[in-house]
């Protein structure tokens, strides 16, 4: 795994050829437990990095499309499966917990709702105040700058722009480590701020 902009995120990752871009999944190391956000499959290196840095007691899942290895990351680990509240009733796999926005789950982590993005409620994390971790909506196809999901893919667009601007409205923002695409390590207001520019003029 992948050290990022602070001593306790990590992050490993996948090429996605169809898309040309990188998805990534997170692991944030705690004292009282390590969460880990949209696991995709673990080389036998990247497992056992993970497993050396501590018991994960936490897996987050933005929506049902980041699934991803979830499932089998729990069975290694343990850990207990949150998904989005939104999504309680046809979510593909067994949920310990259902988030919504202003869950208290864990020190240190802020949840938000994101609406209207290809499926519904899809959640975003602030972690220890200063790192947005972003599921679909919120994605970056080109280093350094941000975007959203294509329109087509949006479930209602004009609710999606909205919850995009609600994020960036968010103070002290860093850093957005995006599920799919460039993470963005500095001044990830700013790249916020462009984002919702651009939206609002397309």
């Amino acid at each position: 795994m992948k050290l990022l902009h602070k001593n306790n995120l990590y992050c490993w990752s996948e090429f996605d050829e169809d898309r040309n871009i990188d998805f990534h999944s997170y692991l944030w190391v705690r004292d009282e437990g390590n969460a880990v956000f949209d696991p995709l499959p673990l080389s036998e290196h990247d497992k056992a990095h993970l497993l050396s840095l501590g018991k994960v007691s936490h897996i987050l899942v933005s929506n049902s499309d980041h699934i991803r290895a979830a499932e089998a990351l729990a069975q290694i680990t343990g850990a207990e499966i949150c998904g989005p509240m939104a999504e309680q009733e046809s979510f593909p796999i067994v949920c310990s917990r259902w988030l919504d926005e202003g869950d208290d789950l864990l020190g240190g982590l802020d949840v938000y709702r994101l609406d209207g993005s290809k499926t519904p409620g899809e959640l975003a994390f602030v972690v220890e105040g200063d790192t947005l971790i972003t599921g679909d909506l919120i994605r970056a196809h080109k280093g350094g700058e941000l975007c959203i999901l294509p329109q087509g893919k949006l479930s209602h667009p004009d609710t999606a722009v909205a919850s995009v601007m609600r994020i960036a409205d968010i103070k002290g923002i860093s850093a957005v480590l995006t599920g799919d695409g460039w993470p963005v390590f500095r001044d990830g207001d700013q790249a916020l701020a462009a984002l919702v520019d651009a939206i609002s003029e397309s």
